[in-house]
C-alpha cells in the first residue's frame, strides 16, 4: 500500500514566525549569513501583512551578541501585539518557557522557523516543535551554519521528522492563497521589492 506524507495546511491566523538566534556576532562566522539576515528581514517585513506574531531568540547575546539591526528595524516597526522577545536563552533550542506560553496563548498551530545554526539550534526547536504536535515549516533559504555541509543533512533530518520544508516565497504565496484577497497589494508591493535579495538567497543558500 501506498504511503503519503501528511500534508501541511498553514493557517496566518494560527501561525508564528521564529527568527532563531540571528545575531551579530555570526557575521563572518556562519555560512553565507547576509542571505539568512535578508530572508529573515523579509519575513518579519511581512508578519505585518498576515499580522503573524514574530518571535525573536538570542543565544547567550553576552557572548553571540544582540539580533542583527536589519532584522531589529523591521521588528521595531510591527505593532506591539505582534512582537516577542528578543528573549535570551541558554539551551540551545527555543522553547524556552517564554515562548512555550505564547504557543499556548495564542493557540498557534503552525511555526514558520529560520536562522542558524541549521543543525544545532533550529533542528532542536524544529524537534521540539514536533513532538508538541505543532505544524513546522523550514525556511531552506533562511537557515545556514558554521559549516555549510551541515545544512542539507540537518534539512533532510528535519523533513524526516516531519516537518516540511520550503522556500520563503513559496510558503508566503501558500499563506496569502489568493490574489483577490484585501491585503494581496501590500504583499505583492513587498514581494516585488523583495525579488533581487529572494534570488540572492536562493543561489547563495540552495
Amino acid at each position: 500500500m501506498a504511503s503519503y506524507a501528511r500534508v501541511l495546511k498553514i493557517v496566518p491566523s494560527r501561525t508564528a514566525f521564529f527568527v532563531c538566534d540571528v545575531q551579530d556576532r555570526m557575521r563572518g562566522a556562519v555560512s553565507n549569513f547576509d542571505s539568512v539576515i535578508k530572508t529573515a528581514a523579509r519575513m518579519v517585513r511581512v508578519a505585518e501583512v498576515f499580522e503573524v506574531p514574530v518571535v525573536i531568540t538570542e543565544q547567550v547575546p553576552k557572548v553571540f551578541k544582540s539580533t542583527v539591526p536589519e532584522v531589529m528595524d523591521r521588528f521595531t516597526a510591527l505593532p506591539e501585539s505582534q512582537r516577542f522577545g528578543p528573549f535570551p536563552k541558554t539551551k540551545f533550542g527555543m522553547l524556552v518557557p517564554e515562548v512555550e506560553t505564547i504557543l499556548s496563548q495564542k493557540d498557534i498551530q503552525s511555526v514558520v522557523l529560520f536562522g542558524v545554526e541549521s543543525h544545532i539550534c533550529v533542528v532542536q526547536t524544529a524537534m521540539a516543535l514536533l513532538a508538541g504536535g505543532k505544524d513546522v515549516h523550514v525556511l531552506a533559504d533562511g537557515v545556514s551554519s558554521m559549516n555549510a555541509e551541515e545544512v542539507p543533512i540537518a534539512l533532510a533530518r528535519m523533513r524526516q521528522a516531519g516537518a516540511s520544508v520550503t522556500t520563503s516565497e513559496s510558503l508566503l504565496y501558500e499563506m496569502m492563497g489568493d490574489a483577490s484577497a484585501s491585503n494581496f497589494k501590500a504583499f505583492a508591493a513587498i514581494m516585488k521589492d523583495e525579488k533581487i535579495n529572494i534570488s540572492d538567497s536562493l543561489k547563495s543558500l540552495l
